[in-house]
Order: structure tokens, then sequence, then C-alpha cells
């Protein structure tokens, strides 16, 4: 039986080929030329590094096109392994909202690095470009849900439908994680019981770092294009551990670790600067920890089994 992994690479390979037959499928009927944006792409990141692409003119010019393809499929490849992972973790969504969100979540990753190193910015964008960008990655992500779904592995198997309590725990985790990111994935691997003593010492050596980090004055803006992403992928990874302690769908709980991670993302920012003007900073950092503790406890402890009552014969 092949591996999660394994599984994920063949659906990413076959998402990343659909991608581009429906993109040269687009330029061929419209006449467009390609886009200038992988290229763009390469020449920011190698600024962002410090590097040079060698080469003069068109043998850098070709340096640079490759690049960008191999970014590209690089970028395909890794969605849809993280497609196959979060279905093997107890992730079950329908065939066309998980078609959707995998595509969504490619676009995401292409866009949200450009735009972070300055290349675009969506916010500019036509009606056109949106559907010349939102059709092929919808393609893509039909492709991958088709082959994820049709490839068991080993941890694909059926799921109880996540309970009311693990969502709202996954809530709170969020609404934590976006207030300090490590919490996400800290808090319940400290709670686990089952966890092992590196992880432990792992997750609250990553907590105490952001506690720490979080008080210096060149500590980034968590809803900055390099905070954000961070927080959403923590309170997702979370709720996931979460719903499998309890061997349920993690799908509606991941949902509800990111709303709760933009809640507090969001709301923990306006309280900085709403409390930063009557306080120190400091303080009102100190304040915030209390309150992002608390919830990430409140919602990863283990709750209390109630004992079973025992019935006697008369």
């Amino acid at each position: 039986m092949t591996g999660s992994f394994s599984r994920g690479l063949a659906a990413g390979a076959a998402g990343t080929t659909v991608l581009n037959a429906v993109t040269y499928l687009d330029m061929a009927v419209r006449g467009r030329a390609a886009s200038s944006t992988p290229d763009q792409t390469v020449d920011a990141l190698a600024d962002a590094t410090g590097q040079q692409i060698p080469g003069k003119r068109s043998v850098r010019d070709n340096r640079r096109t490759a690049l960008g393809a191999l970014a590209g499929i690089g970028n395909g490849v890794a969605v849809g392994v993280l497609a196959s992972l979060a279905r093997s973790s107890g992730v079950r969504l329908p065939s066309a909202v998980g078609a959707v969100a995998t595509g969504a979540a490619a676009m995401a990753l292409t866009d949200g690095t450009t735009t972070a190193l300055g290349v675009g910015d969506p916010r500019d964008w036509t009606g056109r470009d949106w559907v010349s960008d939102a059709v092929p990655h919808l393609a893509y992500g039909a492709a991958v849900q088709a082959v994820v779904e049709a490839i068991p592995v080993t941890g694909d198997q059926a799921r109880r439908k996540a309970s009311g309590g693990l969502t709202v725990r996954s809530l709170l985790l969020g609404v934590a994680t976006g207030c300090r990111s490590s919490l996400g994935m800290g808090a319940p691997a400290l709670t686990n019981p089952a966890g092992g003593a590196v992880r432990k010492i792992g997750a609250l050596s990553a907590i105490g770092g952001e506690l720490y980090a979080d008080k210096l004055a060149a500590a980034p803006e968590r809803t900055s294009a390099q905070g954000l992403p961070l927080r959403f992928a923590s309170a997702a990874a979370g709720a996931g551990a979460l719903s499998a302690r309890q061997d349920m769908n993690a799908a509606v709980p991941i949902l509800a670790g990111l709303v709760g991670a933009a809640a507090g993302s969001f709301g923990g920012l306006g309280w900085r600067r709403w409390a930063g003007a009557r306080v120190p900073d400091w303080q009102a950092a100190v304040i915030e920890d209390g309150v992002a503790l608390a919830l990430a406890l409140a919602a990863t402890l283990p709750g209390r089994t109630r004992p079973r009552p025992v019935l006697t014969s008369v």
C-alpha cells in the first residue's frame, strides 16, 4: 500500500501537470504572453538572500525562467503532500470542498510569497487577473483531491464526526495561537499524556522563547505577511493534534482553529495598541501572555473521564 508521503507526491505532480495545462491552454486561446511573476519572484528571492543569479543577459534570463518554473513545481508538489498528510491525519472534506480548499491553499502560498517579497499585490488585480489565477488553481485542487481520494494509505480509516466540545476547544486554542504562535503546536504537546519528554521540552522551550521575544522592540507585527501565516499553520496543526487524541475528523476543528487564530491575531494586536497607550507595553504583553496561556490550557488539558456506574443485581 502506498504511503501518505508518496501519495502526496503523486497528487502534487498530477495537480501541477493539470495547472500547467490549463494555464497554457488559456495562453493559447487568448494569445497572451507568459506571466513574468515567476522570474520577478526569483529576482526578489535572490535579493532577499543576498545572492546573484550567475550569467549574463540571455543566460541569466534562461536561468531565471528555469528557477521560476522549478519553484512552481515545488510549490505544487508540496501542497499535494500536505493534502495527503492532512487526510491521513483525519481531515475529511467533501470532494468539491476539498478541491476548492486545496486549490485555495496553493494559490495562497504562491500569491502570499509574491506579496511578501513585494513582487505584486492582489489588491491591485483586475477581475480578469483573478480569474486567470483562480481557474488553474481550482483545476489543480480538483486533480490533487481526486488522487488523494483514489489512493488509500495506512491511517486513512474513517473517523468519528467532531464533537461540539472539540470544535470549541480548537477555537480557543486558535485564539491563544493568534496571541502566541508557539501555543498552537506547543500546548497540545505539553498536555498530551502520551507525549514524550523530548517533545515536551522542545514545546516548553519554544513557548518560553516566544514569551521572551515578544517583549523585544524588534518583534515583527503578528498580522504581517511573515507572522500571520505562521499563526494559521500552528493553529491548524494544534486543532489536528486535538482531533487525533479523540480519533475525530479534524476538518471542522481546523476551520475553527483558523477562525480563532484570526480573531486572536487581530484582537491581540488591538489590545496591545489600546493598552499600550495606557500602561507600559511590557505590562500589556504580560497580561496577554496570561490570557493566551489560560486559553491554551483550557483547550488542551485532558478532561476527566467519568467512571461508569456499576450495575449490581438485587
